[in-house]
């Protein structure tokens, strides 16, 4: 099965690397060429580590309209539209987004490739941070899709089904809002002595540092698709409102704990978030999550 990788970055070349088993050659495609050759670079020298390495073969140079298998767009939300109009044509079996929002991929994907195996995936981890949680919406499935399921799951990925609306809503809160908030305190907190930090405290200033060490474009995208950071404003501002009214700010507090995180969710933690991965064009992986 030949595979195109539409987007050169971090999550492109995560794609490639862990179904590469499952494929025989690999392409890069990236509007900048020289990220491509280097994806190709750091594949060889990936895939040559492992001790059973796969038969996989790779073209770091701007894909040409040739016909491909499977086709994987890993750019930036933004994106996604053009480059699922522009390359998804081009599969024979498959294509699938790695970008990290679902509905309006689900929808350009369904658009530019009706009879082929469709499916969206979001690692919800940093490729440095695998394994981790996956959701995948399958719009279409069939066995190439299966086979890139199986690949993740193989790497010790959980990978979960979803819906597109399932998704996007949580990606508002677990990303855009998780996010906006990190970053409030981070703008909000002024220097102190490592002495002074709370339990509290001290791991906040410790997720400011983790969102901050990724790349800003990502989050920006996030922010642009989910629109987190008006509700912790408007969070923050309920807060500063009964900050001098103790029975009001008892009512908000118990009303927070009663929330999404609060008690009796009944769920186990997610892999850390550190999803914002450190290249300059990518997908969403809120790598800190991206």
């Amino acid at each position: 099965m030949n595979l195109l990788v539409v987007g050169a970055g971090t999550m492109g070349r995560w794609f490639a690397r862990s179904v590469a088993p499952a494929v025989d050659r690999v392409t890069f495609a990236d509007d900048d060429a020289a990220a491509a050759r280097a994806a190709v670079a750091a594949f060889e020298e990936r895939v040559a580590d492992q001790s059973d390495p796969p038969a996989a073969a790779v073209d770091g140079q701007h894909a040409d309209s040739a016909a491909v298998d499977l086709v994987c767009v890993a750019v930036p939300i933004s994106a996604v539209p053009d480059a699922v109009a522009e390359h998804g044509p081009r599969a024979e079996r498959a294509v699938v987004d790695v970008s990290g929002e679902m509905a309006t991929a689900v929808d350009a994907l369904a658009d530019a490739a009706p009879d082929c195996e469709r499916a969206s995936f979001h690692p919800l981890f940093a490729p440095d941070n695998e394994p981790g949680n996956c959701a995948v919406v399958v719009d279409r499935g069939g066995p190439a899709v299966r086979a890139i399921r199986e690949a993740l799951t193989d790497r010790g990925n959980h990978v979960f089904d979803t819906t597109p609306e399932e998704h996007d809503r949580a990606m508002a809160t677990v990303q855009a809002r998780t996010h906006a908030a990190v970053l409030a305190f981070g703008l909000a907190a002024e220097d102190v002595p490592g002495e002074f930090h709370t339990p509290v405290s001290g791991p906040l200033a410790d997720l400011v540092e983790n969102v901050t060490g990724g790349n800003p474009s990502v989050y920006a995208e996030i922010q642009a698709a989910f629109e987190g950071a008006d509700a912790v404003a408007d969070a923050a501002r309920r807060i500063a409102d009964v900050a001098d009214d103790a029975e009001a700010f008892a009512e908000m507090y118990d009303e927070a704990s009663a929330g999404a995180f609060g008690a009796g969710t009944g769920e186990a933690a997610a892999p850390p978030d550190t999803d914002a991965p450190g290249h300059d064009t990518d997908a969403n992986t809120d790598g800190d999550d991206a």
